[in-house]
């Protein structure tokens, strides 16, 4: 039996990006063990997987968020270093192989508590990872997107993505608390849900408030409804997009738990939103996406294996900027509610 170990702690839509490369691997290699090291947050995902074998939490702080203070870098590395101490007695000659997608600093030390096993990294990785390695896998120029550079492990590892393997997991609760969500709003079966996403950690992603209310009020008067999602820290900004609406408003965010909000998915008709964790679960729960972008680059992170619309101000020079503040936020103010509801149109009518 290959024992193999994955690093990828986070964030969000990396981790729904390495999904596919676990169900493929536990597909064509069915007796073999799989084990994730993931930040706490994150775990009641992969724990409902069950072509995971064993989840193991660490809780190490961001230094991408754009929150984070000066201190971010010693504060998580302090944190390694505590997570490298209570993993070691878990992972020590308990894994052939460890996958090392987070290709960071920190991911190399957490792989050397895996003791006995072969180290595999990108050798493209930052932050001197590839010290960490015993063997490192080369991203060919024709490889864009980030899922895709994931699977070049399966490769490795010799096996074959398919269809089957871009899915993601929820369960009957799961399911069960959504509908009891839904029924409690009263929200009629004659409309279709449109799960709306309308924040994210860069602050250059958001799309301004009266944009989205504009966008709710239409949909509903088509006779749809937008459910708006995300964490309860998003709550204060979908508050004042509620406030300019005419429409009923239906907001569950901060009452849903991942897994949760990967079963609201199931049961929408489509994803309008940013680009952030949900656009990929929502990708990944094969739900048609409607994604906003301006930031960053749809080639390289947008939805994957969907049916989907990228909509954006594809005539400004400083698209892709890949800056997490801006004085201006034009290439969000740019993009017209107009083109969003239609976009939301063409793919409902599908």
């Amino acid at each position: 039996m290959e024992r193999i170990l994955i690093i990828k702690p986070s964030s969000l839509g990396d981790i729904i990006h390495t999904l596919p490369l676990v169900h493929a691997i536990k597909r064509c290699k069915p007796e073999s063990s799989l084990g994730w090291v993931v930040q706490r947050g994150f775990s009641d995902l992969l724990e409902r997987d069950p072509a995971i074998d064993r989840v193991y939490l660490i809780d190490i702080s961001s230094t991408s968020d754009p929150m984070a203070g000066r201190n971010a870098y010693s504060q998580a590395f302090k944190e390694t270093m505590i997570s490298l101490w209570h993993l070691h007695g878990e992972l020590a000659r308990s894994y052939d192989t460890v996958l090392d997608l987070h290709a960071s600093f920190r991911s190399g030390l957490i792989g050397l508590a895996a003791t006995g096993a072969q180290r595999i990294g990108f050798k493209d990785a930052r932050e001197l990872n590839t010290l960490f390695q015993h063997r490192v896998i080369a991203v060919p120029g024709s490889v864009d997107h980030a899922l895709e550079k994931n699977l070049l492990f399966a490769s490795h590892c010799g096996c074959q993505t398919v269809d089957d393997d871009y899915h993601i997991c929820s369960n009957e609760a799961d399911q069960e608390a959504v509908a009891s969500f839904l029924r409690g709003k009263n929200i009629s079966s004659q409309r279709r849900i449109i799960y709306a996403n309308p924040a994210a950690r860069w602050q250059t992603k958001f799309w301004p408030k009266e944009y989205w209310a504009q966008l709710a009020d239409c949909v509903y008067e088509n006779g749809n409804v937008l459910v708006f999602s995300g964490s309860g820290h998003d709550c204060t900004f979908i508050g004042s997009i509620t406030a300019l609406m005419h429409s009923p408003p239906v907001v569950a965010a901060g009452h849903f738990s991942l897994p949760e909000t990967v079963a609201l998915l199931k049961q929408s008709s489509l994803y309008v939103g940013l680009d952030s964790g949900p656009m990929h679960m929502a990708a990944m729960a094969s739900v048609p996406v409607v994604a906003l972008f301006g930031p960053t680059h749809p080639a390289r992170v947008g939805p994957y294996n969907v049916e989907h619309k990228i909509v954006r101000a594809e005539d400004l020079s400083c698209l892709e900027c890949r800056k997490r503040t801006c004085d201006h936020l034009s290439c969000m103010k740019n993009i017209s509610v107009t083109e969003v509801h239609e976009a939301v149109i063409s793919l409902l009518d599908k």
